[in-house]
């Protein structure tokens, strides 16, 4: 029960309306207080429990959407990190499902984020059940492209809908021509791949404008609001909708 989830919010790289929001993990450790994810990620996953909690995370990022919904928030979908470890159960494809059709949301309402360790190893069964996921209309971004794993000849084989930029590119925008180079190939090579293309890390204006110019989506960071507890997000997503520039940091 120590377990929260916060949301950060995704905006339209134009309009600067709200989206889509990221579920992310933190936990309320009863001595040390709110707990980013960099301090106990591993241990999950070194652990096995990654499994449960992951699952968890799920579930409650549906029925929190849901619960928006019904709130009517200006939220199109929410976004929930994945590791490599979940993707190789064998029933990690109907649990998911399972917990859209338990709080009454389509699969669409709902985006798998991967990141490229899912490269190392023999890829076979997670690649099958983001196809799964994939058919079944739930949403596939692959996360911090560019950083690790990547290559294309594996990049063709993923199921994904929607390409994430790096904050390390993100971040030399406006200060290095090769970030703008490096930002400008993903992007072209998103729109080749018919990928939705989303940014994060953006903590300028100078950096949203450079984006929104390259063809960028969606964009997410601090220029616009940090994770949020959902109450937060809720009350963000609605004064955004009433004013999508009075509300940019």
């Amino acid at each position: 029960g120590e377990f929260m989830l916060h949301y950060q919010p995704r905006v339209h790289a134009r309009t600067g309306a709200v989206r889509s929001a990221e579920a992310l993990l933190r936990w309320t450790h009863p001595e040390r207080g709110l707990l980013m994810p960099g301090a106990f990620i591993d241990l999950l996953e070194e652990s096995g429990l990654i499994d449960e909690v992951g699952q968890w995370a799920i579930d409650e990022a549906c029925r929190q959407l849901s619960q928006w919904q019904r709130d009517r928030v200006p939220l199109r979908g929410v976004a929930v990190n994945v590791s490599t470890r979940q993707l190789h159960l064998p029933d990690f494809a109907e649990r998911v499902l399972a917990a859209l059709a338990a709080h009454g949301l389509s699969p669409t309402a709902l985006e798998v984020e991967i990141t490229e360790s899912i490269f190392v190893g023999d890829t076979t069964i997670p690649i099958a059940t983001l196809n799964r996921l994939r058919d079944a209309g739930v949403r596939i971004a692959l996360d911090d492209f560019g950083t690790g794993y990547s290559s294309l000849s594996y990049l063709h084989k993923l199921p994904i809908g929607i390409l994430k930029v790096d904050r390390s590119f993100v971040a030399d925008l406006g200060q290095r021509d090769s970030a703008l180079a490096l930002t400008r190939s993903i992007v072209a090579l998103a729109r080749a791949l018919r990928l939705q293309v989303v940014a994060e890390g953006v903590e300028s204006r100078q950096q949203a404008e450079l984006l929104e110019e390259l063809g960028c989506d969606e964009l997410q960071g601090y220029l616009f609001e940090r994770p949020l507890p959902a109450t937060g997000l809720a009350d963000f997503a609605v004064r955004r909708a009433e004013a999508p520039e009075a509300v940019t940091r």
